[in-house]
């Protein structure tokens, strides 16, 4: 950054450090002991769909490198999510998963397409919430929907997993910043 650009109040961007995705799993834990949450062991990668064969090629390479357990759908607005299953009480496994398809679409150029990433839980009253690590922010949030259906989010609950996970994952501080991912793959 230069001195022009502190003059003027602009920054550099944050620059995405997808080994933060490791910490899930000790979230993981902290959601399981101090809020009842299990995880789902699903878990999604969302990027801005590019056309050509080399972004055939990453999805081929995404499907081989998760032994093809791995489904790719494409929402309402045009991004494509991949889905990657684990068993639920493999957190790590599917962390790892979903880092590998990460790094592999960035170090293919994709970076710049990259969205967001997320983990799903649930609780023993079937409330939904997820871990959503922001690819271009460097951080997370929760993400809770409401029971019941519609677009409706259950803040009380995102602010509350948020004062858990603090210790746990670098969270977004701008709410403002905390997408909904409404029908997103495994949430």
């Amino acid at each position: 950054m230069g001195i022009l650009d502190a003059i003027l109040g602009r920054s550099k961007p944050v620059r995405p450090d997808l080994d933060q995705l490791f910490a899930l799993p000790s979230a993981a834990v902290t959601l399981q002991a101090a809020a009842g949450f299990e995880p789902t062991g699903l878990g999604s990668v969302c990027f801005a769909s590019v056309e050509g064969g080399t972004f055939a090629r990453i999805q081929e390479e995404a499907r081989s490198l998760l032994d093809g357990s791995v489904e790719f759908t494409q929402d309402a607005y045009g991004y494509t999510w991949l889905l990657a299953r684990h068993p639920p009480e493999d957190v790590a496994g599917l962390v790892n998963d979903l880092h590998a398809v990460n790094t592999s679409l960035e170090e293919a150029g994709f970076g710049p397409q990259l969205l967001c990433s997320l983990v799903g839980f649930r609780d023993e009253r079937q409330r939904s919430l997820a871990l959503v690590y922001l690819y271009k922010r460097g951080t997370f949030y929760p993400f809770s929907p409401k029971e019941g259906g519609g677009e409706k989010r259950d803040n009380p609950l995102e602010l509350e997993a948020r004062a858990m996970l603090g210790d746990d994952l670098t969270i977004e501080q701008d709410l403002a910043r905390w997408f909904p991912v409404w029908g997103a793959p495994g949430l």
